[in-house]
């Protein structure tokens, strides 16, 4: 069974929003827990249309994951190729805010395998003025 789609527009307002709190370094907690977790699905669901495949996991906790990129896909167990990293270092790369190699040097970014970086090349999903 295919998991529900966000609604584009909804998806993208969320982001925004999300990213402008995100951009002003102001405290997210302040955002709801729906909008936060609806702007993070919904900046995955874009990258795993960008990128489609199963060689890669980026993981957002507490709010989703997704399997991305061609290549070898793995079916149990850890992969071998895992990004992680929370929720405002995700819409901040995600939204053009802040750059890949910028939050790998700060360790806001956690990846691992020799494919990982590779998520990289189809950021930033969308531009907002943050």
């Amino acid at each position: 069974m295919a998991r529900a789609r966000i609604d584009e527009a909804v998806g993208l307002q969320t982001a925004r929003e999300f990213a402008a709190v995100v951009g002003e370094k102001a405290d997210t907690s302040a955002l709801s827990r729906t909008t936060r977790a609806t702007a993070v699905r919904y900046l995955l669901q874009a990258l795993s249309d960008r990128a489609p495949g199963a060689s890669v996991e980026v993981r957002i906790p507490p709010f989703g994951a997704v399997q991305c990129i061609e290549g070898p896909g793995h079916t149990r167990g850890t992969p071998p190729n895992v990004v992680e990293m929370d929720a405002s270092s995700w819409v901040a790369i995600a939204c053009g805010i802040e750059t890949w190699h910028e939050l790998v040097e700060a360790g806001r970014i956690h990846a691992s395998g020799t494919r990982a970086d590779e998520v990289a090349r189809f950021l930033p999903l969308i531009r907002v003025n943050a």
